[in-house]
């Protein structure tokens, strides 16, 4: 099992704000608001417009579209290597999707104005966040292919790969219920999969607690939807820096 040592909170655990440059970070630290992000908490509603860029530091987020029937799914993944509000400074103001912490923890909030400002200057900071908006753009849309082409299985093993990457650890907070919800599907049909990967010693799952014993075999079984989508966002995004304890 790996897990990552505990770190005080820093907004350079957020790869975007990492990647900043010095001068923009000490800009923009005083105007970062370290926030607690708990489970299921919603960021931001579906047709309005984000008060806040968030920047995932620990929780992760999930972006879901849902219908007028009431069933819902989710078409993209957001952690320590993105944002949530994209709509800030893509000029669109409302979003159509809902964003809804999927992993209780921390991150850094921004007021919408403040960062609206910053995308007026140009220069290496909307660069950025372009690149990153073009990142999850490619996940949106493999999900998209996947959800449509995939097994239940593979859609499975992809999805639980996209939680590991941003956790940095071998285990996830996620149940069945949560996880049908997430692909869309039936829970019988994620209970059915999870079983078949526990019988290949690939996880150990109890009450609502994942823990990935083989993630060599997640990756193999997973379709490759997860290794072109993070191929893309490793072509695109800077990679993580080393953190002191």
């Amino acid at each position: 099992m790996h897990i990552l040592p505990h770190l005080s909170p820093d907004p350079q655990q957020n790869r975007l704000l990492a990647a900043l440059p010095a001068a923009e970070l000490a800009r923009w630290e005083p105007y970062l608001e370290l926030v607690d992000l708990s489970l299921g908490q919603v960021l931001c509603d579906a047709g309005q417009a984000p008060v806040y860029a968030v920047f995932p530091t620990t929780a992760i987020v999930s972006l879901v579209y849902g219908t007028q029937e009431g069933a819902s799914s989710e078409i993209a993944v957001v952690g320590n290597e993105g944002v949530v509000g994209i709509s800030l400074f893509m000029g669109g103001g409302a979003t159509p999707n809902q964003a809804v912490v999927q992993s209780a923890g921390e991150g850094y909030r921004l007021r919408a104005s403040w960062i609206k400002s910053a995308m007026l200057q140009g220069g290496p900071v909307l660069q950025m966040l372009l690149r990153y908006t073009q990142s999850l753009m490619a996940q949106m849309a493999q999900t998209a292919v996947c959800n449509r082409y995939h097994s239940i299985d593979q859609q499975l093993c992809r999805r639980l790969l996209l939680g590991l990457d941003r956790v940095g650890s071998d285990e996830l907070d996620m149940t069945q219920e949560l996880a049908a919800s997430l692909l869309g599907v039936r829970r019988e049909g994620v209970t059915c999969a999870a079983h078949k990967l526990q019988l290949a010693g690939v996880i150990r799952y109890q009450r609502g607690h994942i823990m990935v014993l083989d993630r060599l075999q997640l990756e193999k079984r997973s379709c490759e939807c997860y290794a072109v989508t993070k191929k893309e966002h490793d072509r695109l995004l800077p990679a993580p820096l080393a953190l002191a304890a």
